[in-house]
């Protein structure tokens, strides 16, 4: 560890503030004076590695939540939004991102949802002629839950290893199945498919009961049922963690409630330990693992997302999945790269090129603006209802970390990671400045569109300079 530590004080302000802490008292219990703790909180002052292992001690947080990766994250989000037109007259200088993340952090998020709410606004109106009560997305809102925590809940954890551990039958679902009936007092029916009937899960609290549509596979059923054992047995603990977030509406609670069972489902199917040690021990090998662990392809993805348990870590993956119109329905980043919150995203990524071959894995080295180098996977998954008449939708799964990473996945082999040549990508074509792309969509935002008519690039914004 360096001696020094820049550029926290505003998570040490967090952390007291959180507690109902004055700058005296959390001075005092750190052995430093007011005037010292409060230069540290306004980062004028850096955090020595002596008070920040006070400081982690006195707030029971691990090291690694002192990282700059939070703060990164909120910079690039923040010059996605400051490159915007509408703030065109008043010359915003797009590196006064950074010193915003990392000087006033509540800000730059009130800022970040400021202008979502003016964008889902302006989107409506322009687009229907209808208007919106809710200004943030509840999804939007989850997917910043799931981001701040690295996605990563250690009470969710603990909790499915002890409902794992006291399960008895041969198999997990039948265990899962006992627990429903014998333990909680739910009683699981499954029921036959009816034309017109969308849901394959419905609990019913007043008769205790739980409705399995039989159209699901058996290790979706088996999913369901510890996804509903979490929303149950676990309501507490998840409205504690909502609690601590900033999910401002009762849509994105109950979305979040969903988020958080369907990380304890994961668990339940994929216990940490284990899981973690197949997952070395195969290099990765998604559908190897989805096989030994009687799960899907996408259910496994997730899964490898949360594995940053201090002391017990894997590999720091990002995640995305996609429809074939290109649009994001799920992202998380634990790599560092960034997905776009207000555009769309690169047509480089081998996440949409997934749809030209379904069903199996494409890889990609990959290189941002700023140099850094990816390796990626991604695939097709089909989801569709049983039966011959029923329809399937199709989506792509991304799964990529670092290049430093990429030797510990199976998919590397024969692959110079290296030394190959990296495809060129951007963030979306809004927020990327290589101008002779071929796939380039629009113009960067923060850039003087210069057109010669009588000169045709690479693409229609490319003058051939």
């Amino acid at each position: 560890m360096n001696s020094t530590t820049p550029r926290l004080g505003h998570k040490v302000r967090s952390l007291r503030r959180a507690q109902g802490l004055s700058q005296s008292q959390l001075a005092a219990d750190l052995g430093i004076s007011g005037s010292y703790l409060n230069l540290i909180e306004n980062n004028r002052r850096p955090l020595t590695a002596r008070v920040l292992i006070k400081v982690a001690q006195r707030f029971s947080v691990p090291l690694e939540e002192f990282s700059d990766e939070e703060e990164n994250r909120l910079a690039r989000e923040l010059e996605e939004v400051l490159i915007d037109p509408v703030f065109g007259e008043h010359q915003v200088k797009v590196g006064d991102a950074r010193e915003l993340a990392a000087r006033f952090p509540e800000m730059a998020r009130s800022m970040l949802s400021l202008f979502q709410a003016w964008k889902t606004r302006e989107e409506s109106l322009h687009e229907t002629g209808l208007d919106v009560g809710d200004h943030r997305l509840p999804s939007e809102e989850v997917t910043e839950l799931l981001q701040s925590a690295s996605n990563h809940f250690p009470a969710l954890e603990a909790a499915a290893e002890e409902l794992r551990s006291g399960l008895r039958a041969r198999s997990l679902a039948d265990g899962l199945h006992t627990h429903l009936e014998e333990g909680l007092g739910v009683s699981v029916r499954v029921v036959r498919v009816s034309r017109g009937e969308w849901t394959v899960r419905r609990y019913l609290p007043d008769l205790r009961e739980l409705r399995i549509s039989e159209e699901l596979a058996p290790r979706s059923v088996t999913f369901q049922l510890a996804h509903q054992i979490g929303l149950l047995t676990l309501a507490e603990l998840m409205d504690e963690i909502i609690d601590r977030s900033r999910l401002s509406t009762e849509q994105s609670r109950r979305l979040g409630r969903v988020a958080l069972a369907n990380y304890f489902a994961g668990a339940v199917l994929m216990p940490y330990a284990a899981f973690l040690d197949a997952a070395e021990t195969e290099r990765y090998d998604i559908e190897l693992l989805g096989n030994r662990f009687r799960t899907s392809f996408e259910q496994v993805c997730h899964r490898l997302t949360t594995l940053q348990r201090p002391g017990a870590r894997g590999i720091p993956f990002h995640m995305v999945r996609v429809d074939i119109a290109g649009n994001i329905s799920k992202r998380f980043s634990a790599s560092g790269i960034h997905f776009a919150r207000f555009s769309g995203a690169c047509p480089r990524w081998n996440i949409h090129a997934a749809f030209l071959t379904p069903g199996r894995i494409r890889i990609q080295l990959s290189e941002a603006e700023e140099g850094a180098r990816y390796f990626c996977v991604a695939r097709t998954v089909s989801k569709g209802r049983a039966g011959y008449r029923s329809t399937h939708s199709l989506h792509a799964i991304g799964l990529g970390t670092r290049v430093e990473h990429a030797r510990r996945m199976v998919y590397s082999e024969g692959v110079d990671v290296d030394g190959a040549p990296a495809v060129q990508i951007g963030v979306s074509c809004r927020l990327c400045h290589r101008q002779r792309c071929e796939q380039r969509a629009h113009p960067p935002l923060d850039a003087a569109l210069a057109l010669d008519e009588n000169v045709r690039g690479r693409s229609f914004y490319d003058v051939g300079r």
